[in-house]
């Protein structure tokens, strides 16, 4: 699967260009498109660059603790592949010297290079780094202030057939700025829970400038309560999630969940890139709590971008893929907040439902704030949603509750058997400026379904200042509902083979060059996403889902 802006993993400053591109090339278009796009994040570099300074060897049955308090910035601590090293172990907070700390596998050349992700057979040229869980602690935990480590090319997990709450605490419940690790980066490293009793959480994530790149993330899974494959919720950001493969049962990547413990932070730049997310099937037989891939509970200018998503079941909820939900979780952070988030040429694969957007923020109880913010500008564009027809769920490609604001969902390639758009104004918050623009989905049962009716009448009783124009609505007849009852200027393919995919029964879901809907779009483009790829899909089954909308 490749699309139109696909990137090299490292190519920072052509990420930027190809969104400043998007958002100039968009904004240029305000004759058919009402609402404002989001701000791109702040992002950072993190590159891989040999260390120069002081080499510490900690070898087989050493003090890597030790080594950890003596080392300055700028000194390499070389851990020996294949030995283990049990903690917890403390990042100290460093004072003297200049750069980084460097913590890699004396393997390291047997290593796959930088900007490539590491698998589970690479751990034999790993060192192993574990924590017994019945200590509640990380392997890895970060003292206040802790800055300027990276580590390379090493395995972490709980002592065998142990479960483990946090395997990797980088931040937690500072009250200050000042005090929050910074500067700390996750390469090329296996981070793993126990295969049969799981864990809770592969790596909470808190502070400035923190990274996860080329990583393998597994195994985190939990029975009764979430999981998750990596947390934020007390750090102000930037974060950059690139190029890892991240496994967990319950959120595979999550921000709030908690209320922040620092006064009006929120995590925000924060760049999600190049992952592949994934639930294994088996989970569902084994009794594991299964939500959603992506979860947002918090968050600014969020960058998601070019991931594949893949398996989600509806266990613990309905099963929507994406969760775009502000929350006050627990009643202690009046200002949470989203805003700013472009979700943009990325995959959903094999899931129940798609995405689900909430537009103020809620408390815990799931009752809005008074006065409650507004979740604004968010771009949902060149996504390909391929919703599974297994199970009793309701299958909504989109749903939009409680009025967010500015949502503007372009280009898009999406199948679903029952709802294009389910949209509720819930708390009477209307959504305003919505715009549902060049999409190709297919129109299910219920098509554009609100409580207040379908098409026309359930938009103008659910939005204002909408609009909905040059989609291609797949199958319309077979519901047995007039076209007339929906806005004009839009597309009605009696049935997929209508649209003239180049090859749909194979995933390829481009144009092909007789189709009557390239060029078609507002823009002069071909409608749906740019595809170019074939997408494999899996053969599994789902099982039944809750029927109600659910704003979890």
């Amino acid at each position: 699967m490749s699309f139109t802006y696909l990137l090299a993993p490292r190519d920072w400053r052509g990420l930027l260009r190809s969104i400043l591109v998007l958002t100039l090339g968009l904004l240029g278009q305000q004759w058919s498109l009402a609402g404002a796009l989001p701000a791109p994040p702040a992002t950072f570099e993190s590159p891989y660059a040999a260390p120069t300074g002081r080499t510490i060897a900690v070898g087989a049955g050493g003090n890597f603790q030790a080594a950890l308090d003596s080392a300055q910035l700028g000194d390499t601590i070389i851990l020996q592949a294949g030995a283990t090293y049990t903690g917890p172990f403390l990042l100290p907070n460093k004072t003297t010297g200049s750069g980084w700390i460097y913590i890699q596998s004396s393997a390291y050349s047997s290593l796959p290079s930088p900007g490539t992700r590491v698998s589970p057979n690479d751990a034999r040229n790993m060192a192993k780094i574990q924590v017994p869980g019945a200590l509640a602690r990380g392997a890895i935990e970060a003292a206040p202030g802790a800055h300027h480590y990276r580590f390379v090319g090493l395995e972490f997990q709980p002592v065998p057939g142990q479960w483990v709450t946090n395997l990797i605490i980088i931040g937690w419940g500072e009250t200050s700025l000042a005090t929050l690790p910074r500067n700390i980066t996750f390469d090329r490293c296996f981070v793993h829970g126990d295969p049969s009793v799981g864990g809770r959480r592969g790596i909470a994530i808190n502070g400035i400038a923190l990274a996860v790149v080329d990583s393998y993330v597994s195994d985190f899974k939990e029975r009764g309560a979430d999981s998750q494959g990596i947390w934020s919720f007390n750090g102000p950001g930037p974060l950059k999630i690139v190029n890892n493969y991240i496994e967990s049962a319950g959120e595979n990547f999550l921000t709030g969940g908690a209320d922040p413990t620092i006064v009006d932070v929120v995590p925000s730049d924060i760049e999600i890139r190049n992952n592949h997310f994934f639930k294994q099937p088996v989970w569902v037989s084994q009794g594991w709590s299964i939500k959603n891939s992506f979860e947002l509970k918090l968050g600014r200018r969020v960058l998601v971008a070019n991931n594949r998503f893949e398996n989600n079941y509806p266990v613990s909820q309905p099963g929507f893929a994406i969760q775009i939900t502000p929350r006050n979780e627990n009643n202690s952070a009046p200002w949470s907040v989203i805003s700013d988030v472009s979700f943009v040429n990325n995959v959903i694969v094999n899931s129940p439902q798609g995405i689900n957007l909430l537009g103020v923020t809620s408390n815990g109880n799931d009752t809005p704030l008074i006065n409650p913010l507004r979740m604004e500008r968010i771009l949902i564009r060149n996504n390909l949603i391929l919703l599974s027809a297994a199970g009793a769920t309701d299958g909504r490609l989109f749903q939009i509750l409680a009025g967010p604001k500015d949502v503007t969902i372009d280009h898009n390639t999406g199948f679903s058997d029952n709802t294009a758009i389910t949209a509720e104004n819930i708390w009477t918050y209307k959504a305003d400026n919505f715009v549902f623009t060049n999409n190709i989905v297919t129109f299910g049962v219920y098509g554009i379904i609100s409580s207040d009716g379908s098409g026309t009448n359930a938009l103008n009783a659910q939005f204002t200042n909408w609009q909905v124009s040059k989609n291609a609505f797949i199958g319309i007849q077979a519901a047995g509902v007039n076209p007339a009852t929906y806005p004009s200027g839009n597309f009605w393919p009696i049935d997929k083979a209508a649209v003239k995919f180049v090859g749909a029964a194979n995933g390829d879901y481009s144009l092909a060059a007789d189709s009557p809907y390239k060029g078609a779009g507002t823009d002069g483009q071909d409608l749906g996403a740019n595809v170019s790829a074939p997408i494999v899909l899996p053969r599994t089954t789902v099982p039944a889902a809750p029927s109600s909308i659910s704003i979890e």
